[in-house]
């Protein structure tokens, strides 16, 4: 939402009599390097011994209140700019079930966990008029939020969407998530498609993401100077994927 990170507390559930000490080690140490890599602070946390490890971290920051971007203020005539692939959620699940070899997963993991710090403040320097990220409702779950909340219609177009390799073959090899059927449920009677898909690949609109990229909506005027500046930053996945159209309706349409 435009925010700046200050600081972090770890947030530790571990499995102290199952799983060796050292684990715990590499996942603080994991967590540690992104957060100084997001110029924010460890201050501190708080554990719980549990069966299963679980980690995250509860963050404080600061925000200019005249620069926070929402995902309610999409405009018709906007395009919309995803900074990232899609596809990790078949494909982590795939690796769990040796689908997928670790070596396929591993190459597109320094994407994976790449922050959005650099997106942002890209984007904080142009006129964005509404943000979302991609996570666990994917891309379809995601934008249309973006489209009750601003009071639009968003046309995907399938054709342009960046996907991870592999994605739409672990699909076709019976692979999914345990969130695909509720991000469908959750899109329903607001989702239609003009273009013909297969049942695979229209899983990957409802693939949830891990670390996804940022989905910006910018005035069409701006959107080629934006990319331009994404992809010398370094993301090169960066795309226009869909544009935004007046409706008395929120709807997504795929082309």
């Amino acid at each position: 939402m435009g925010g700046k990170p200050l600081t972090a507390l770890n947030l530790v559930m571990f499995p102290t009599k199952k799983l060796d000490a050292s684990f715990l080690r590499e996942i603080l140490r994991g967590g540690c390097d992104k957060v100084s890599e997001a110029g924010a602070s460890i201050a501190g946390g708080h554990s719980v011994d549990d069966n299963e490890p679980k980690y995250g971290l509860a963050v404080t920051g600061v925000v200019h209140p005249e620069r926070i971007l929402t995902n309610c203020g999409a405009k018709e005539g906007d395009a919309l700019i995803l900074t990232k692939p899609l596809g990790t959620g078949v494909l982590f699940n795939a690796c769990r079930s040796k689908k997928l070899p670790w070596r396929d997963l591993e190459v597109i993991l320094p994407e994976v966990a790449s922050l959005n710090k650099k997106a942002i403040e890209i984007a904080l320097n142009s006129d964005v008029h509404a943000c979302t990220d991609i996570t666990g409702f994917g891309v379809i779950g995601h934008s249309l939020e973006m489209a009750k909340g601003s009071g639009v219609q968003i046309n995907l177009f399938y054709d342009r969407l960046p996907f991870y390799p592999n994605a739409l073959r672990m699909y076709r090899r019976g692979e999914t998530t345990g969130s695909n059927q509720a991000n469908r449920k959750l899109a329903e009677g607001f989702f239609e498609k003009v273009r013909g898909l297969s049942r695979e690949e229209e899983e990957l609109l409802f693939d949830p993401q891990t670390s996804g990229g940022l989905l910006f909506s910018v005035p069409s005027a701006v959107t080629d100077q934006l990319l331009t500046e994404l992809k010398n930053a370094g993301l090169a996945e960066a795309s226009r994927v869909g544009a935004v159209i007046s409706s008395q309706e929120p709807l997504i349409r795929i082309y």
